[in-house]
């Protein structure tokens, strides 16, 4: 296991599911295959960190493009799953004050293994930077087994839902 987790997993109990799918899907506006979270797990809102999970199942939306043969899921997937987690902690926690939080940019992003069906990406994030209304910043870590998988910094920033198609302003 690397050195510098964001959590200590062995503090994790992975049989103690805080938020199912549907539970995500009350703070996390993504659906069907877009849907990156299998379960968050861990909250710890004192330190702003969280830990989930996504099972990458046979079933997955890109096993059949990438790659025939040799499915390998893609990074942009892992950088999805990475930041649902953020928002999922942010929105839960109103950190940004905005209804929805969308992607912001990325830094320092390493894939170091392959992810492929069968496995757990174990899924960690710690906010380190927030000014509501504007930005945060978070810290993030996969893991599969004992690797480190991916690692990172992203960034979100409120989406002005009234800009979006189909969104309808209600007075109340």
């Amino acid at each position: 296991m690397p050195k510098s987790l964001i959590v200590d997993l062995s503090l994790v109990d992975f049989d103690n599911v805080i938020a199912d799918v549907n539970a995500i899907r009350d703070v996390n506006p993504q659906r069907f295959e877009m849907e990156q979270l299998t379960a968050v797990v861990y909250e710890e809102v004192e330190s702003a960190r969280c830990v989930g999970y996504k099972d990458i199942t046979n079933d997955e939306f890109w096993i059949r493009g990438h790659m025939p043969g040799m499915p390998l899921m893609p990074g942009v997937v892992m950088l999805e799953a990475a930041a649902q987690l953020s928002s999922y902690f942010a929105q839960k926690n109103d950190v940004l004050g905005s209804p929805m939080v969308g992607f912001g940019g990325l830094e320092d992003v390493r894939f170091r293994d392959p992810v492929i069906p069968g496995d757990r990406l174990i899924l960690m994030c710690e906010l380190v930077k927030a000014r509501r209304g504007r930005m945060l910043v978070s810290r993030f870590q996969g893991i599969v087994g004992t690797s480190l998988v991916v690692e990172g910094i992203l960034k979100g920033i409120p989406i002005p839902l009234e800009r979006l198609p189909g969104f309808e302003k209600t007075d109340g």
